[in-house]
C-alpha cells in the first residue's frame, strides 16, 4: 500500500467525526474505524499527533530515568496507523531492534502502518501479525482497553507476559487509568515496574478508600500549537481541548532480565495536577506504602512551591515528611 497523502487542505471532516463518534462509542467499535486508506490518513495527521505527544512525554520521563529497552524486536499490538512504533523507534533508534511487528484487527490497518514505517525507516525489517511462540522484545500497547471485553484483556494479559518489557499508553481518564492498574497487579509477579511507579509494591490507587482516585499525569502539547490555525480549527471541529492531554502509562521489564536499576528507589511519585493557594499546595503522592495527599508549605520548600506555582512539570522527589506535610525536598525530577 502506498498511504494516500493527505494535507490539513485536503482534510475529510466526515471522516474524521465518524472516527471521533467510534472512538467514543469504546467497546465493540475498532472493527469499524477504518473503512479506506484514506481514514487512516487522515487519523495520522491529526488525532494519531495527540497520541504521539502523550507518547513523547512517556518516552521523555523514560529517558530522564535512564532506561532504554531490552534488545530484540518490537511488537505494536492494535497498532493503528503505527504511531506509537514509529515514537518509539524515533526515540530509541531503529538500529537497536531487530524488527518491527504490527498487529492490528484491521489489515487496513497494519498494511497502512506498514508503509509509515518503512517509508520513516528504510531498511528496518517490518512484518505484520503476532508471533505465535516467539519470545517479544518490547510490547507497545497504545489506547486499547476501552476497546477490549474480560476475554480480550485476559488473552493480552497472556500476551504480555511473553514480553522482556512492555509500553502501555492510555488515556489519563479514571476508568482507563484504574484498569490499567488493574493489569498492572496482574503483571507483578513476572515484571517489575519501571514507570510511573517509583516501586514494585501495590498500587496504592487500587486499596480500600482510594476509588475516587487514578493515577495520570498531562503531556505538554508541541509550542505554537495554540497559534496555529489548523490545530485550532481541528480542536474547535472535533470539540477538543488542544491544552489537555492526561495520559496513563505503564513500563515494566521482566524480572531478573537486567540488573534492576535503583536510582530513585524510595522517590515520590507526584500524580495528577499540583493544587496551589495562596502560601501552600497539595500534591498526591505515589510511594512504595501507598498513595496519600501531602502538604508543601511555601516557606518549607519555597523552590519547589515556586515550581508548581509556575505550571511547570515535576514528576518525581526525594524529600523528608512530617505526617501530612513536606519538610525538606532534597531532589526533584526534571
Amino acid at each position: 500500500m502506498t498511504p494516500p497523502e493527505i494535507t490539513w487542505d485536503t482534510l475529510d471532516w466526515t471522516a474524521l467525526e465518524r472516527l471521533r463518534r467510534g472512538f467514543l462509542a469504546g467497546v465493540g467499535s475498532a472493527s469499524a474505524y477504518w473503512q479506506s486508506p484514506a481514514d487512516l490518513a487522515n487519523y495520522d495527521l491529526t488525532f494519531a499527533q495527540r497520541i504521539a505527544w502523550k507518547w513523547d512525554a512517556v518516552l521523555a520521563e523514560l529517558k530522564l530515568r535512564g532506561w532504554v529497552p531490552p534488545p530484540g524486536n518490537v511488537l505494536d499490538w492494535g497498532c493503528g496507523s503505527g504511531v506509537a512504533g514509529r515514537c518509539v523507534l524515533r526515540e530509541f533508534g531503529p538500529e537497536n531492534f531487530s524488527a518491527l511487528r504490527l498487529f492490528d484487527r484491521s489489515s487496513l490497518a497494519m498494511e497502512f502502518a506498514t508503509a509509515r514505517a518503512k517509508a520513516s525507516f528504510p531498511g528496518l525489517t517490518v512484518r505484520s501479525g503476532v508471533p505465535e511462540n516467539d519470545r517479544i522484545g518490547l510490547l507497545l500497547l497504545s489506547h486499547v482497553l476501552n476497546e477490549l471485553g474480560e476475554p480480550d484483556r485476559a488473552a493480552l494479559l497472556q500476551l504480555a507476559r511473553r514480553a522482556d518489557a512492555v509500553l502501555w499508553v492510555e488515556p489519563g481518564t479514571h476508568a482507563d487509568s484504574r484498569a490499567l492498574g488493574a493489569m498492572r497487579e496482574a503483571l507483578l509477579a513476572d515484571f517489575t515496574v519501571i514507570a510511573p511507579c517509583t516501586h514494585s509494591a501495590g498500587c496504592g490507587v487500587l486499596t480500600t478508600g482510594n476509588e475516587r482516585h487514578w493515577c495520570h499525569n498531562f503531556a505538554a502539547p508541541p509550542a505554537g500549537i495554540m497559534a496555529d490555525s489548523h490545530w485550532v480549527r481541528f480542536a474547535q471541529r472535533m470539540g477538543i481541548d488542544l491544552r489537555s492531554l492526561p495520559y496513563s502509562f505503564l513500563v515494566l521489564e521482566r524480572t531478573g532480565l537486567r540488573p534492576e536499576n535503583q536510582r530513585f528507589a524510595g522517590w515520590t511519585r507526584i500524580v495528577g495536577s499540583p493544587r496551589v493557594y495562596k502560601g501552600f499546595a497539595k500534591v498526591f503522592a505515589c510511594e512504595a506504602n501507598g498513595v496519600r495527599d501531602l502538604t508543601l508549605q511555601k516557606r518549607d520548600v519555597p523552590e519547589l512551591f515556586k515550581r508548581l506555582k509556575n505550571e511547570e512539570t515535576v514528576l518525581l522527589t526525594r524529600q523528608t515528611v512530617t505526617g501530612e506535610r513536606v519538610a525538606t525536598v532534597e531532589a526533584t525530577v526534571p
